[in-house]
């Protein structure tokens, strides 16, 4: 591992590090910038008993100066305490625990179809110019703008309730079982981005088209299909895998529409949920869950890079 690597990767973990821990400070702020006491934040209002009042000082450390308070709060979370719910009267982390896993199965069915749509509409708009690419960007400009919730109740009314192919709700058990329950969810969150996937690569497949690199290895008689795949499709891939890196982690957060709107239980709708009773504990346990998963997506494409395209030097640009 030579030394530009070593840089590259101390310098990108000190920013995930740093990052993470003014999400931190912000999410735990928050507690102390609502109105009111923080107990009586926590507790949404309700009454508070002398017992639970000193509980919820005793565990939020709500008699400690400020600064303390985090530190205290941030060595909790470092150890994978995060609380408990108010709402659950559950250990935050067990709870995450239960629905992430659904979470993550609908993200990965989804990128399948996004990667898979998007790639091939893409390749086909940038080498079918005509008829072909204006009927691939009527498309794409249209799930673009079609948001998730319109989409989740226009397959729902329609796949689930009138033709009754899928089901109406819930997550199913057992692989074959979710993939039919999940089916709909997951078009319902890949369709926008299957869209902005296919514009990207367009975008960037005719980008290298137009490069001379590709007019001399034509002009030397290799075969369009190898000139395609080894001199445009490679050097497309770079901002195709740092889009699609991204879109990962948008999606945790996208999750929260398409899984409330077919009642499927995972940390999206419990991100909802836990917002709109003010579940204060889950809601910072999920922000930070989803900061984290965004920054290490990006730390994961910013290394796929070089191996991708060898001109791209580590936190450097083509040359």
């Amino acid at each position: 591992m030579n030394r530009t690597l070593l840089r590259f990767l101390l310098g990108r973990l000190v920013g995930l590090v740093l990052v993470l821990l003014a999400t931190s400070f912000v999410v735990f702020s928050a507690v102390h910038l609502a109105p009111g006491d923080p107990v009586s934040f926590l507790m949404r209002g309700r009454p508070v008993t002398p017992q639970a009042r000193a509980a919820l000082t005793a565990q939020y450390h709500l008699d400690e100066p400020f600064a303390k308070q985090y530190l205290l709060w941030l060595g909790d979370v470092l150890g994978g305490d995060f609380g408990r719910s108010v709402q659950f009267r559950q250990d935050v982390g067990e709870l995450i625990s239960q629905k992430l896993p659904t979470t993550v199965f609908l993200v990965v069915y989804a990128m399948v179809l996004v990667t898979v749509v998007g790639l091939i509409l893409g390749i086909v708009s940038a080498l079918r110019p005509g008829l072909v690419d204006k009927l691939v960007l009527a498309w794409t400009g249209t799930s673009i703008a079609i948001p998730s919730y319109i989409a989740a109740t226009v397959l729902t009314s329609v796949f689930a309730v009138k033709l009754g192919w899928f089901p109406l709700y819930g997550a199913g058990e057992g692989f074959t079982d979710q993939l039919w329950h999940l089916t709909l969810p997951a078009i319902a969150l890949a369709l926008t981005f299957a869209g902005l996937l296919a514009r990207v690569t367009r975008s960037a497949m005719l980008d290298e088209l137009s490069r001379e690199h590709v007019e001399v290895a034509r002009s030397r008689g290799v075969p369009e299909s190898q000139v395609i795949r080894k001199h445009v499709l490679r050097n497309a891939l770079g901002p195709i895998v740092t889009v699609v890196g991204t879109m990962v982690a948008s999606m945790l957060v996208a999750t929260s529409i398409v899984e409330t709107a077919f009642s499927v239980k995972g940390v999206g709708s419990l991100l909802i949920n836990s917002v709109t009773v003010k579940d204060f504990p889950v809601v910072q346990a999920l922000t930070l869950l989803v900061v984290a998963a965004f920054l290490i997506a990006n730390l994961i494409v910013d290394l796929l890079q070089p191996l991708i395209d060898p001109r791209v030097a580590l936190g450097g640009d083509p040359k």
